[in-house]
């Protein structure tokens, strides 16, 4: 049971996918040390309702299911959540690149902290596309006096201050509903948050952004990738290719229904037909089926012929930021959809690039949870979380990925300003 005085230190993630709502609660502790230890203490999870690829198709279905997980979790820490940040994701995000220049405001050019706010800020001059707002400034580089890459220009001297930043913008309705939906369970929400970004911030080391990586989150819908190079995001993209894509192929293929195709994806589902031999296979019986006999190696077929085309999909995406095969540090996975068997193994073959797991680092947890894939974008927003209020401790409000750099005066740049 938490008490009262520690509630103020619970931090919630709320992770709305199209297979499952997932919450996840830590527990923030901040005392003498310069970094923050986290705890997660609960986590919630129920199938989704009212949500298809990551949008609200029916708030009042929405609602209901997103309660129930606040309930599930409440028992648990037992003491209601009152607020949360929320992971959106989905085809309603776009990213754009702009740029942003101002002049150095002191008479003596040093660059503070305001003139970083007024440089980011100034990103948002050219409007943004019909029916959506921004989301996230993601700055890649500062440019002072004509001085390029520079990470952190605080401190610098200079009259000219410049910035290359990725714009992330949601669709306005998109936003809207996730909104309404989550204050109609009755709780505030702290930020809207893009999930791939929080994930990634809380899976990858910085050596693997600084070399080059791209992460990939396999949803139920829809598959996430962000590409990261020299310590920052250079690419983000949403693929409508999902592990319910899988599903739907095993169903056609077997000539079963969704439920049965799914159990027995779940159990044998694997992308690495050299594996089986002509003897191995299973039984729908035992899936509630009719009885009827399936080689494994026609299952991981159908599973792999999917599972190439999103990755061809993949490939695609960082072809057009010209990184294809360029990431030294690869491909890492993340989501439910990536406990599928056997998928490093093809990412490999298929990309010719290296491939591994992405699991929360530094985060400590009384449940197991914490090394479930699926789990990972509501673990992360959690972490996201205790990184801003740790960040406001300091009298600072804004932070960019990646850099650990806490800004002052700029939550409104990653603040979603409900309308």
């Amino acid at each position: 049971m938490v008490s009262k005085r520690q509630q103020l230190s619970l931090i919630t993630g709320i992770d709305i996918g199209s297979t499952g709502i997932r919450v996840a609660v830590g527990q923030y502790n901040q005392e003498d040390s310069v970094e923050a230890s986290i705890k997660i203490i609960a986590t919630g999870e129920v199938s989704s309702e009212g949500i298809v690829k990551g949008s609200i198709t029916s708030i009042e279905d929405a609602v209901s299911a997103i309660s129930c997980a606040l309930e599930e979790v409440d028992r648990l820490v037992g003491v209601p959540i009152e607020n949360a940040w929320v992971g959106i994701s989905g085809t309603q995000i776009l990213s754009k690149d702009n740029r942003g220049v101002i002049a150095v405001a002191k008479s003596d050019g040093e660059i503070g902290y305001e003139d970083v706010s007024r440089v980011l800020e100034s990103t948002q001059n050219i409007a943004s596309p019909l029916n959506y707002e921004v989301l996230h400034v993601l700055p890649r580089a500062f440019t002072v006096d004509g001085q390029t890459g520079i990470r952190d220009p605080i401190g610098m001297t200079g009259l000219r201050l410049e910035v290359d930043a990725q714009m992330i913008y949601g669709a306005t309705p998109h936003m809207k509903n996730i909104t309404k939906a989550i204050y109609r369970t009755g709780i505030e929400i702290d930020d809207l948050v893009l999930g791939i970004v929080a994930t990634a911030d809380a899976v990858l080391t910085q050596k693997q952004k600084d070399i080059g990586v791209v992460i990939v989150d396999i949803g139920g819908s829809t598959t996430t990738i962000a590409a990261y190079e020299d310590g920052t995001l250079i690419h983000t993209a949403v693929i409508p290719i999902g592990s319910n894509h899988i599903t739907n192929d095993i169903a056609l293929g077997l000539q079963t229904s969704i439920d049965i195709a799914e159990r027995v994806k779940l159990a044998h589902g694997s992308c690495a037909q050299r594996r089986y031999t002509v003897k191995d296979g299973i039984n729908l019986i035992d899936f509630g089926g009719e009885d009827q006999a399936v080689r494994k190696k026609f299952l991981a077929e159908i599973i792999s012929a999917r599972v190439v085309e999103l990755l061809e999909k993949i490939d695609q995406e960082l072809a057009a930021v010209q990184r294809q095969a360029l990431l030294p540090a690869g491909i890492i996975f993340t989501g439910g959809g990536a406990k599928l068997d056997g998928i490093v193994e093809i990412t490999k073959k298929v990309l010719q690039m290296n491939a591994g797991y992405g699991y929360i680092r530094g985060i400590q947890s009384a449940t197991d949870k914490i090394n479930d894939l699926a789990f990972t974008g509501a673990i992360a927003l959690v972490r996201w979380g205790a990184v801003m209020q740790q960040a406001q401790q300091k009298k600072f409000s804004f932070f960019i990925p990646g850099s650990k750099k806490a800004l002052t005066q700029m939550r409104n740049v990653f603040k979603f300003l409900i309308p």
